[in-house]
């Protein structure tokens, strides 16, 4: 049987616009006035510009947002505009959060800074790509790599934007893979606390991220939302991509097994949940739905073998070879080098204003995971066939007229 698309209770929504017409405001609300900055001298909250839009200034006028449009989603090897990348996830996540944001009356400007900054430490190639450069950072220096971590370093360190803790923290926080039926925000102490979870995950990778939970009831909303923005439409994508068939018999019952369906019953049993509450709730059968729909993309879609194949064969030994070449390059110090010209310059004359920040005083392996997750899938193999042109390792696509 299939799902049908819900609708708010009507009683819930007498609530709401009741509640709208009295001026009832939700006192979980971060409070634009509230908002914490490494430096509090600047970046001061105006009526031209409040706190959580300089955050989201800041963020879409970085190179690195940029860049998202040629960052692969799930699905690399495909040359086909219909298939998402992740310049457009990050804005199905921010349009989904704001809507949920909107009927909870939360902050959504502080809603949108989290979503549209939460993937821009992630790497080419997606998942994959986070998984190898990951594998390289461990075996080099111990450490683990991981996107939302490497986000937030972009912003905090790379960048030195000033960017607001609760925007920070939202994207910290945000990793999409880890579902709860019930988010309830942890109160952080200040920088303070985030630099140690921050620490934390460099050190202790998916164990210490699992932990994680946001402090804010609007980073609880894009953290949830990440995963509806991705569940529904990796299957539209795998349609499109020939992968799955139309008809592909996901069980899913309660949230709907289709893109617009998953989004308008999820939405609607979150809101239904949560309203005038200090948490995010999903109804039970909501959330078994939505493990179940998560399950599937895994086995239908994520662990496809040929999907697979061309990571293994091809961008695992691709990601191995650049990063040796660029970590001998970094250690040289050489200035004639591409990873001096391309990156460590860039980022040496965005801190010169900083004078607390030597770069290249940075561990060579960092400056590495730094360099290859800033790049696009286009430049990554551009770049590897620059390096390596007699490599045996080359990416096949898929045409559009396949």
């Amino acid at each position: 049987m299939e799902a049908r698309y819900k609708k708010l209770s009507p009683e819930l929504e007498a609530r709401i616009l009741e509640d709208r017409k009295n001026g009832v405001e939700n006192p979980c609300r971060f409070k634009d006035e509230d908002a914490l900055r490494r430096d509090m001298t600047r970046d001061r909250t105006s009526l031209l510009r409040p706190a959580f839009i300089r955050d989201i200034d800041k963020i879409l006028h970085l190179p690195t947002y940029n860049r998202y449009n040629d960052k692969t989603q799930v699905f690399s090897f495909y040359l086909n505009d219909d298939i998402t990348r992740r310049g457009l996830h990050v804005q199905l996540v921010s349009r989904i959060a704001r809507n949920i944001g909107r009927l909870l009356g939360l902050n959504l400007d502080l809603i949108e800074a989290m979503a549209l900054g939460h993937d821009l430490g992630h790497t080419p190639f997606g998942h994959a790509g986070e998984k190898y450069l990951s594998e390289l950072m461990e075996d080099g220096v111990g450490r683990y790599f991981n996107h939302n971590v490497h986000s937030t370093r972009v912003l905090d360190v790379l960048y030195r934007r000033n960017v607001s803790l609760q925007t920070l923290d939202g994207i910290l926080c945000h990793n999409g893979e880890f579902e709860l039926k019930e988010y309830r925000p942890r109160r952080l102490g200040g920088f303070g606390e985030y630099d140690a979870n921050v620490e934390g995950c460099y050190t202790g990778g998916y164990e210490a991220i699992k932990r994680l939970i946001p402090s804010t009831l609007e980073g609880c909303v894009v953290r949830i939302s990440d995963m509806i923005a991705y569940v529904g439409k990796d299957r539209q994508d795998a349609v499109t991509a020939k992968i799955i068939d139309e008809d592909k018999p996901f069980s899913a019952q309660i949230i709907g097994t289709k893109n617009a369906q998953m989004i308008n019953n999820l939405v609607v049993d979150i809101v239904e949940n949560s309203y005038g509450h200090d948490y995010i709730r999903l109804g039970a059968e909501a959330f078994d739905d939505l493990r179940t729909a998560k399950r599937e993309n895994s086995e239908f879609i994520y662990n496809n073998k040929d999907v697979n194949k061309m990571y293994e064969s091809s961008i695992r030994p691709m990601f191995a070879e650049l990063y040796q070449r660029l970590l001998r390059d970094v250690k040289s110090g050489g200035e004639d080098t591409i990873v001096y010209r391309h990156h460590i310059r860039h980022i040496e004359e965005n801190a010169r204003y900083y004078q607390d920040f030597d770069y290249r005083s940075e561990e060579p392996n960092q400056i590495v995971a730094d360099y290859i997750a800033s790049m696009t899938d286009d430049y990554f193999v551009a770049l590897h066939r620059e390096l390596f042109p007699k490599s045996k390792y080359r990416i096949e696509y898929k045409s559009y007229f396949n």
